[in-house]
């Protein structure tokens, strides 16, 4: 929980201090120096695979950007594969003490973080590859771009040519982007201890003692934690975008509405856009994309959606739901034709409402039951839930008090409904088109001021320390 913590926002006020307080040119050391500051401060374990990583990544692109044919080629392959062997090592070195003889005494501690800075390492290796960018050439502004420290932990993963510059030219004051970097990180406190954690207690209660629960409490867990997981890693991606707007900088946006969107394909476009983008220009594309026929079309979604189930972690849950979104993204696209027919055959117009609601309501399931596969731990766990959701469905426990003994009063279940149905309104109007910081940002400075303090004091009362509870980790934290 380091960035809702008291002591990360102590630090963030003496970085923004001292960054505006030295010559623009020079702006690019605070930074570097709160990246070194936060690790000690914050981190401590990992340090030297982090630095080793980005000492080898450094050299290797220097190398890469003056060599030619095979040789870059193999340079290429040769950095790419020690990066993601370390990453493979240290992510399931509880796995590798097992399996390798005389290891059991082994004790390393991968760096927190290490799967997104690793991403974030090969994007940059093949875009100097490719010719797309020029290699960094300042060993120390190459740290600040991989360890620039409020996206280091939990991301997005950033890209070279979106984020590089923007960290070394240095930023005049811009009171826009500060208010709404403030904006910001009070709407992630609230995604994060309004709904998140409150959302966290029923889902830990349930599956963690899933067999005394019938049909009603899955289902009504499951789509808490399809919401708790969103607005868990919405909140952090949006304090990373919060605290780089106070220093002036513009981080990519992760999450586009995600559970509005209609098929499996447009979650994935909106769901965790800088894995996803990721994954199509350095799995997908590379393989081969759609270039080759549809049997090799898939073939790739395949392998690439497997891939994003090994980045989530070791072990058959993941690639299990990995293989569940390829799979229904390909049978997504192989049926959109009988689909069409059922609905012109049912009078549901091709541009209706109607249609769209059906669509989406569609996804949100396919989604949310993946996510029990996700959650549960192991897929037999999994498998057995989502069985019983559908064998022993008992919907009565919505309207008596049954559903208040699961961990959350019915005061506190309301003020949860009624937060999630906030972020639901929000992130309606922003598909419109409409974005709220802007809306708030055009009022005058004592209205500002006004939902600036209820924002905050909404956060302190409903929040889950406003109920004797502990702030919880970020989920993704563990990535």
């Amino acid at each position: 929980m380091i960035y809702i913590s008291f002591r990360y926002y102590l630090f963030v006020a003496a970085m923004l201090i001292l960054f505006y307080a030295l010559p623009l040119k020079r702006r690019w050391c605070v930074l570097l120096a709160a990246n070194v500051g936060f690790w000690l401060v914050f981190c401590r374990t990992g340090w030297q695979f982090l630095l080793g990583t980005i000492m080898v990544s450094y050299l290797a692109a220097v190398w890469i950007d003056i060599s030619s044919g095979v040789k870059k080629k193999v340079l290429l392959a040769g950095a790419v594969i020690l990066v993601i062997g370390i990453w493979l090592f240290l992510r399931n070195e509880g796995f590798m003490r097992q399996a390798i003889p005389g290891a059991e005494s082994l004790r390393l501690l991968a760096p927190l973080g290490i799967s997104f800075y690793t991403m974030q390492i090969i994007a940059y290796l093949t875009d100097v590859y490719r010719g797309d960018i020029a290699p960094q050439k300042n060993p120390a502004k190459y740290v600040l771009f991989i360890t620039f420290f409020p996206q280091l932990l939990q991301g997005p993963i950033p890209r070279y040519r979106q984020l590089g510059e923007q960290l070394f030219c240095g930023h005049l004051f811009d009171e826009r982007k500060f208010t709404r970097g403030f904006y910001l990180i009070i709407w992630g406190f609230f995604l994060k201890l309004v709904i998140a954690d409150k959302a966290s207690v029923v889902v830990d209660t349930v599956f963690d003692n899933y067999p005394a629960y019938s049909g009603g409490y899955l289902w009504f867990a499951s789509i808490l934690y399809s919401i708790q997981l969103y607005a868990d890693f919405l909140a952090c991606t949006t304090l990373a975008q919060g605290v780089s707007f106070l220093f002036g900088i513009e981080l990519a946006g992760n999450f586009k509405r995600p559970y509005f969107a209609v098929s499996v394909k447009d979650f994935w476009q909106r769901w965790h856009i800088s894995l996803s983008s990721w994954l199509r220009d350095y799995v997908y594309i590379p393989l081969g994309g759609n270039r080759k026929g549809k049997g090799r079309k898939y073939l790739n979604l395949a392998v690439t959606f497997l891939a994003s189930g090994i980045w989530h972690g070791a072990g058959l849950t993941y690639l299990l739901w990995g293989g569940i979104h390829g799979c229904c993204q390909i049978m997504g696209e192989c049926l959109d034709g009988p689909k069409e027919k059922i609905y012109a055959r049912l009078n549901i117009r091709p541009d209706g409402k109607g249609k769209r609601i059906i669509k989406q309501t569609g996804t949100f399931l396919i989604v949310s039951l993946a996510w029990v596969i996700f959650r549960a731990g192991t897929p037999g766990t999994g498998i057995s839930m989502i069985v019983h959701m559908v064998s022993d469905f008992n919907p009565w426990i919505f309207f008596n008090d049954r559903i208040f003994t699961i961990g959350l009063s019915w005061k506190e279940m309301l003020v949860l409904l009624f937060a999630v149905l906030l972020l639901f309104a929000v992130e309606r109007k922003q598909e419109e088109g409409i974005r709220i910081s802007e809306c708030i940002g055009r009022q005058k400075l004592p209205v500002r001021w006004l939902i600036c303090m209820a924002g905050i004091c909404a956060v302190m009362i409903f929040g889950t320390y406003g109920y004797g509870f502990e702030a919880q980790d970020f989920i993704y934290g563990g990535f």
